[in-house]
């Protein structure tokens, strides 16, 4: 695996190291040791799956508030996806800057998504499928959102999307002054 560090601290982009033949590939997707030697969680104790059926469907920007706060390996395993990420760490000098990734099942490439960031992503084609490893079990009385294209915020999507759920679309703007982290 190559570990690249992201604009964000904390964050990485976890690309596969392929050995390839006329079968295709094999390629190691987490090993324990070399995510320690990373600084990385080594305990997933939940994983999900998100399936999503249309190009353009949005989900996010979703987080935990403290103490609850969980990381997240983030794999698209059908499809493609424009992941986007905030830092919503109040000590961090990049709180409340975003980077996007584009993940495909083809590249395979995960981004590792850090406690205290907001998460959302855009598919970029029908029938995309993407798996979360997560750092810590989910608390549903400490989620929290807020909307997708705030301006405060000014995140870029690729495009806007066509299909999200009424929760994502009812979020309100990040208020600052709530900021729970």
């Amino acid at each position: 695996m190559r570990f690249t560090e992201l604009a964000l601290p904390d964050a990485c982009l976890v690309e596969l190291d392929r050995h390839e033949d006329e079968r295709g590939f094999f390629a190691r997707a987490f090993c324990e040791r070399e995510f320690a030697q990373h600084g990385l969680p080594t305990r997933f104790p939940q994983c999900n799956l998100s399936r999503n059926l249309r190009r353009g469907t949005l989900r996010g920007m979703h987080h935990q508030a403290a103490p609850h706060q969980e990381a997240k390996l983030v794999r698209c395993v059908a499809g493609a996806i424009h992941d986007m990420i905030v830092d919503l760490r109040p000590s961090s000098p990049t709180c409340l800057r975003w980077v996007g990734v584009d993940l495909t099942a083809r590249a395979g490439a995960a981004l590792y998504v850090p406690p205290g960031f907001a998460h959302g992503f855009l598919t970029l084609e029908d029938a995309t499928d993407v798996f979360y490893q997560m750092g810590e079990f989910h608390v549903p009385e400490a989620a929290r959102g807020f909307r997708w294209n705030d301006p405060a915020l000014s995140i870029t999507w690729p495009f806007e999307p066509v299909l999200m759920s009424e929760r994502d679309r009812g979020y309100p703007d990040f208020d600052v002054s709530r900021f729970d982290g």
